[in-house]
């Protein structure tokens, strides 16, 4: 692979007759991985790859680099993001061949540990909550009540399946059923990746590991599924010495007219749409009593 503009500048700085230049203080590119994962509206979306994606591979293309650290703190969401967000990142890892280290923050659980597994190392703190290897769907039933308001439900559907769970009207057996085989086999698919990722540092049978139930950071390094208790600049600090550089890469860049606007600003969308969407975010952090 051809170099890139800022490999090839870093290269000819190397050359020069310059004692920091031409032997440089070692780099971490800091990526930090923070909110529920999923899209949560046009506006404040949730971590995705359409958004990080640029993000991921900045971080990767740093010159100079010794390792790459994810600063996690995540409740989880969409597995599908989830997944799409680790392979990148280990795309990237293996062809630059570079380690990567996570560091769990408040929490990193379901689709936040889905996350962190894309690291070579999971580093957490004592009071951190991890694991949470499940699959979780919720919803609410209100056929009783709008019959008890004198409301008739209108659906008509081309495909028998089609209006699995509605709402509106009684739940059957059928439609738990399918939902059920659906959540399993993206269980499997979480519980594949926790193995392919940890390997034989897991310490504990499946029953505990994959139930779904989560863990504080010191219990979850008893279990393997993290490796140490720590924080990110103590631990890069010990490992490539004092000196080295941690390189914040930015997440996101906002727009021009984005810029105009003061920060907080509504968007466009509109308040309801703003509550919805705090609503569902909020949701997934007190899950885990934050």
């Amino acid at each position: 692979m051809e170099p890139t503009w800022s490999e090839r500048v870093h290269a000819a700085l190397k050359r020069l007759p310059v004692e920091r230049f031409r032997n440089p203080p070692p780099a971490v590119a800091v990526l930090r991985l923070a909110g529920p994962i999923g899209g949560f509206g046009p506006y404040r979306g949730g971590l995705t790859l359409a958004r990080l994606a640029p993000a991921i591979a900045r971080a990767f293309a740093t010159p100079g680099l010794k390792a790459v650290a994810l600063a996690i703190n995540s409740p989880g969401g969409a597995p599908v993001q989830s997944a799409l967000i680790a392979a990148r990142i280990r795309a990237l890892a293996d062809e630059k061949k570079l380690p990567v280290l996570a560091f769990c923050e408040d929490v990193a659980a379901s689709g936040g540990y889905w996350l962190a597994c894309a690291a070579d190392e999971i580093v957490c703190d004592a009071s951190s909550i991890l694991g949470s290897i499940g699959v979780i769907s919720s919803g609410f039933g209100f056929h009783e009540l709008i019959e008890r308001i004198g409301v008739r439900r209108r659906l008509y559907t081309a495909g028998e399946k089609k209006s699995l769970l509605d709402p509106f009207k009684p739940e059957s057996p059928e439609d738990e059923a399918r939902l059920r085989a659906v959540q399993g086999e993206i269980h499997a698919e979480f519980v594949a990746w926790v193995r392919a990722r940890r390997g034989a540092r897991l310490r504990d049978d499946d029953a505990t590991l994959f139930s779904g139930e989560f863990w504080t950071g010191r219990r979850a390094v008893a279990l393997g599924l993290a490796d140490a208790i720590g924080d990110l600049r103590g631990t890069l600090r010990a490992r490539f010495g004092e000196k080295v550089k941690l390189r914040l890469v930015p997440t996101e860049r906002r727009g021009f007219l984005s810029r105009l606007s003061p920060p907080g600003a509504a968007p466009a969308s509109g308040w309801a749409d703003d509550v919805v969407v705090a609503a569902e975010a909020r949701a997934l952090w007190a899950r885990y009593g934050i």
